[in-house]
């Protein structure tokens, strides 16, 4: 039988998804997800897509229908009430709530996880393992969110602050055999009511009640003593062969009258070649970006605009390259093939591919930024850095009092990601525009699209992510990336394998 996940504070389901892809040598999934629990209405009805994939994938017929959805040719009411999918749907919805978790919802959220075990037979075996994932959300954590708030009285009550509590709750309650927990390197450092965030965590995650103690690990290094530095357990996710600089704190738990029973925990990932931005996205269907106010967007304003940037800025190599499909793409795009790398990164988003690239569509932005994009892309094309608005010439300077001031929070407002490099963190701030998110190719002067960011953060082509534009970006920007994901759920496996013969 499958190992039972509880996956909460869950977003589009990053973790739950890497967890789950993991097959044994017969195929068969290692784990299966019994319980997503998320606040946020867009992502519940993602993940319960999702769900449903995994029980369509494999059945020809039944797929065929999932991308006759995602590519816009039926309708998602067409294709929920299908006579075949409905009943499926029905099932994979079951393990999805929509439960803001919190002091006033534990009666429910409890209610959920204990029917969700005791339908597997866990709660009347305490050493039949299941696994708790997931990450309280990080705002009052991160480093950009404290510089937000520095003058917010309020902000060291927040009770973000202690929505870990939420999980040590269930920790409590449940006692799972072991866990993982995500959030952002910033944890290490914040404070709130005069303690250090990190240490308090770390002290009642050990803790979470007399009856029920944890061992914490670090999944990269290997420490049988357990006397790790907080730094330990930041996880570089560029390091694990994913595209993207993206520094994490995880920590794995494992409860200590199981661990008793088993050898010490002393896995840890693998390095992994590193994956870069070219590697990511560069296989994927060029386009134009689009002109706001939308009154204004066309080819030939857009063509014109980029024939005088050429002119002023560009180089001989991108002149003679410049000719562009005139394209802002759609919801989906059809392409017969795209080239494919033999390596774990591209055999892992290729997984399932049918055909078309869903959800690459460009972003419209104001004609000055689409200026300074072209700029700031064939600067980094020519020197491999992205340059600071201090760097930028005189005509396409934001007029901004602190646009030159180059130790400015301003002086970062743009960035490029650059081609031959993991590319910066993607983060929920994609959602309100795309200055962070340059696409290296001048050429297009755009941000990335959805799929390109979704690419980024590992998630593979298959992934359909419900919503407006607006709620994918953000979706993208709040998950951990699945590939990672599943590297940890390896090391779960194998200690689990090798101590109970499963």
């Amino acid at each position: 039988m499958a190992i039972p996940i509880i996956d909460v504070f869950a977003g589009p389901g990053g973790l739950g998804e890497g967890f789950s892809s993991l097959s044994n040598k017969a195929g068969e999934p290692v784990f299966s997800i019994a319980a997503s629990i998320e606040m946020d209405g867009v992502a519940c009805q993602t993940l319960r897509l999702r769900s449903l994939y995994r029980k369509l994938k494999g059945n020809q017929d039944l797929e065929s229908l999932y991308w006759q959805f995602v590519s816009q040719k039926i309708s998602q009411e067409e294709f929920l009430n299908h006579d075949q999918i409905r009943p499926l749907f029905t099932e994979a919805s079951t393990h999805v709530h929509q439960i803001e978790l919190g002091s006033e919802s534990q009666f429910l959220s409890d209610k959920v996880i204990r029917d969700a075990l005791e339908e597997r037979g866990i709660l009347e075996n305490s050493f039949m393992p299941w696994v708790l994932i997931g990450g309280p959300p990080c705002q009052a954590y991160s480093l950009a969110g404290r510089s937000r708030r520095a003058n917010d009285e309020t902000f060291a009550s927040d009770k973000k602050h202690f929505l870990y509590q939420e999980y040590l709750h269930i920790l409590a309650e449940f006692k799972p055999a072991l866990f993982i927990m995500e959030n952002v390197k910033g944890l290490l450092s914040a404070q709130a009511t005069g303690d250090k965030m990190f240490q308090k965590i770390l002290g009642d995650l050990s803790k979470p009640s007399d009856e029920c103690q944890y061992e914490i690990h670090s999944v990269v290094v290997n420490s049988l003593d357990q006397k790790y530095e907080p730094k330990d357990f930041v996880v570089r996710s560029e390091d694990y062969g994913i595209p993207q600089k993206r520094h994490r704190v995880i920590l794995l738990g494992i409860r200590k009258d199981f661990s008793a029973r088993f050898p010490a925990f002393d896995k840890t990932l693998n390095q992994a070649p590193s994956v870069t931005v070219r590697d990511a996205i560069s296989d994927l269907p060029q386009l134009r970006s689009g002109i706001t106010p939308k009154t204004l967007d066309n080819f030939e304003l857009w063509s014109s605009l980029r024939d005088n940037l050429l002119a002023q800025y560009g180089t001989d190599s991108l002149r003679a390259s410049s000719k562009r499909e005139n394209t802002l793409g759609s919801g989906w795009i059809p392409t017969e093939s795209l080239p494919t790398n033999n390596n774990v990164y591209s055999r892992w988003v290729r997984d399932g591919f049918p055909g078309f690239i869903s959800q690459h569509q460009a972003r419209s932005h104001m004609k000055m930024d689409l200026a300074r994009y072209f700029y700031y892309a064939t600067v980094a094309a020519d020197t491999g850095i992205s340059i600071k608005i201090s760097d930028l010439p005189s005509d396409l300077t934001p007029a901004h009092k602190n646009a030159t001031n180059p130790s400015g929070h301003f002086s970062d407002r743009f960035r490029v990601q650059l081609w031959d490099k993991p590319s910066s963190t993607v983060v929920s701030h994609i959602s309100k525009d795309g200055h962070y998110y340059i696409h290296p190719d001048p050429l297009q002067m755009r941000s990335l699209t959805v799929r390109e960011a979704a690419r980024l953060q590992t998630f593979p082509d298959s992934y359909h992510f419900m919503g407006n534009r607006t709620q994918q970006y953000h979706q993208v920007g709040n998950a951990v990336p699945p590939l990672l994901a599943k590297q940890i759920a390896e090391l779960v496996e194998e200690y689990l394998a090798q101590n109970l013969g499963s």
